[in-house]
């Protein structure tokens, strides 16, 4: 599905054409054409291919999806690949988005993803200055609204460990509180196989030796390397409170276990004691003390209630009861 194709050049809009119309553009010096798809088919991809002289390895990545976030160099072009996380109804979606870099074009492939690419458009055609670096900038602009939405994700996170980590201290069930924390920790994880290939493939652009497309834009290119530097780091802070999170649910539930069995060794100590003296005159011995004594059965339920009171003064004393 086309969403937009435009042609540009210095910077301003020549006109939105159809892709049939895109080698009468591309060959014109200082233009470049811009061209944005939706879930395309394989009959969509072959006319992009076509008319830009895409890598047929680049175009077989984009064909079958699920790549690995990545920035390659095709000559003098480039091929990228970045995963696009939208939260919907609380659970984390991935999608994709590939970017074919020319001298004179900028094909983008989104798939999986609801929101698309019109406001970065809008921005950069309101940007004339900036928008005549031509593909590089629409290339680091894309980059860049990508990486900057990552951050409400994070964020995201983050609250809902906050929200996790107030319940480990309430009366909440330690077995929700720790599959509460695993799912977190996949959603961190879902975070960090988006950011940490993009950060490692981002570096191969930003160093001494740059593709050409990006000639001129590397302070921008580090900028967004800033960016996922961050977010990177506050992942790694959130993986390592997620782990002491867990660790802490493990410590209160072992607590409660530790609780529960001193409660449940107090009453049996409770038990005992009338257990032991009932035990003894259930024998059924002639010769027992105060047998045949008129009030030996009071005086031994006496002693029992008397033992009893004073074990649970004691275990209460320590806490225990």
């Amino acid at each position: 599905m086309l969403i937009n194709c435009a042609a540009y050049r210095n910077g301003e809009k020549l006109a939105d054409i159809e892709p049939h119309e895109i080698h009468n553009y591309i060959v014109k010096p200082d233009c470049f054409v811009w061209v944005a798809l939706l879930e395309p088919d394989s009959r969509a991809l072959e006319l992009m291919q076509a008319e830009f002289d895409l890598h047929p390895l680049a175009v077989e990545d984009a064909r079958h999806g699920h790549q690995r976030p990545k920035i390659e160099e095709y000559g003098d072009s480039l091929f990228a690949v970045l995963h696009m996380i939208e939260v919907v109804e609380g659970e984390l979606r991935v999608g994709e988005v590939d970017l074919f870099v020319g001298r004179n074009y900028i094909l983008s492939v989104r798939s999986h993803a609801e929101r698309g690419f019109a406001d970065v458009r809008a921005r950069s055609e309101n940007e004339p200055q900036l928008l005549k670096h031509g593909p590089g900038y629409v290339l680091y602009a894309i980059l860049d609204a990508v990486v900057d939405r990552y951050f409400p994700v994070l964020h995201e996170v983050e609250s809902e460990l906050e929200r996790i980590e107030e319940q480990i201290f309430a009366d909440v069930s330690p077995r929700a509180n720790i599959e509460a924390l695993y799912a977190l920790k996949q959603k961190l994880m879902i975070c960090r196989h988006a950011v940490a290939p993009l950060q490692e493939a981002l570096s191969n652009i930003t160093g001494a030796r740059s593709p050409v497309v990006c000639s001129g834009m590397q302070e921008y290119f580090r900028d967004v390397s800033d960016h996922l530097l961050r977010l990177s780091q506050t992942i790694e802070s959130v993986r390592e409170t997620i782990a002491t999170a867990i660790s802490v649910n493990l410590s209160m539930i072992t607590l409660r276990e530790s609780e529960t069995m001193k409660r449940l060794a107090a009453y049996a100590a409770l038990i005992a004691v009338p257990t032991l003296i009932a035990g003894i005159y259930g024998m059924n011995f002639d010769h027992m003390p105060e047998l045949r004594w008129r009030y030996g059965y009071a005086a031994a339920v006496g002693v029992m209630a008397a033992v009893d009171s004073y074990l649970f003064y004691r275990l209460r004393k320590a806490k225990w009861l």
